[in-house]
C-alpha cells in the first residue's frame, strides 16, 4: 500500500469516493476538487490517497481551521474527510491515512489534530477514540439562508 498526495489524475476516483462517503448528498464533487487543484479550495488544504496496484483504497482531506471545539490554539489542522472503501476496511488503510494526517500536522509544527463526525456514526466515533481522539463536544449546527424578506418579519 502507498499513501501519496492527490494528483489531478485522481480526481474522478476521488469524486467517486466522496460520493460513497456522503451518499445522502446528490452532489457533483468535481467543482470542489477543481478548486483544490487550482489552489482555491477553502475546505481542503491537502489531500492524500491510499492505493495499491493502481487501485484507490481510501483518502483523507485536511485543512487548517481557525476554531476547533475544545482547542485553545489559534489554528488547528482538521480532518475534513476520511474514507476507506468497504472492501479494504479493517486492513490498516484508515490507520495509514490517519498516521499520514498526524505526520503532516506535526511537520507544520502543530500539536493538535481536530476531526468530527455525525453523532449517529458510532463506528467513526469508536475509530477516533482508538486513535487517541477525545470527544470535546456534541453540537447541533444550524444555518439559515437570508433574504431581504427576513428583515421585514419583526420578532415581537
Amino acid at each position: 500500500m502507498q499513501i501519496r498526495q492527490m494528483a489531478y489524475q485522481d480526481r474522478a476516483v476521488w469524486a467517486q469516493m466522496r460520493s460513497a462517503l456522503w451518499p445522502e448528498y446528490d452532489e457533483d464533487h468535481l467543482p470542489e476538487l477543481d478548486k483544490y487543484f487550482d489552489g482555491k479550495s477553502k475546505d481542503i488544504l491537502v489531500a492524500y490517497i491510499a492505493e495499491q496496484d493502481d487501485k484507490a483504497l481510501g483518502f483523507i482531506e485536511l485543512n487548517i481551521r481557525s476554531f476547533v471545539e475544545g482547542s485553545h490554539q489559534d489554528a488547528v489542522p482538521f480532518i475534513e474527510a476520511w474514507f476507506v472503501t468497504s472492501e479494504y476496511r479493517g486492513r490498516g488503510v484508515g490507520k495509514a491515512l490517519m498516521l499520514t494526517a498526524q505526520e503532516w500536522a506535526l511537520s507544520l509544527g502543530y500539536s493538535e489534530l481536530g476531526s468530527d463526525t455525525n453523532e449517529s456514526n458510532t463506528l467513526s466515533i469508536r475509530l477516533h477514540q482508538e486513535f487517541g481522539f477525545e470527544e470535546t463536544a456534541r453540537v447541533v449546527c444550524f444555518l439559515k439562508k437570508l433574504s431581504a424578506q427576513d428583515t421585514s418579519d419583526k420578532i415581537s
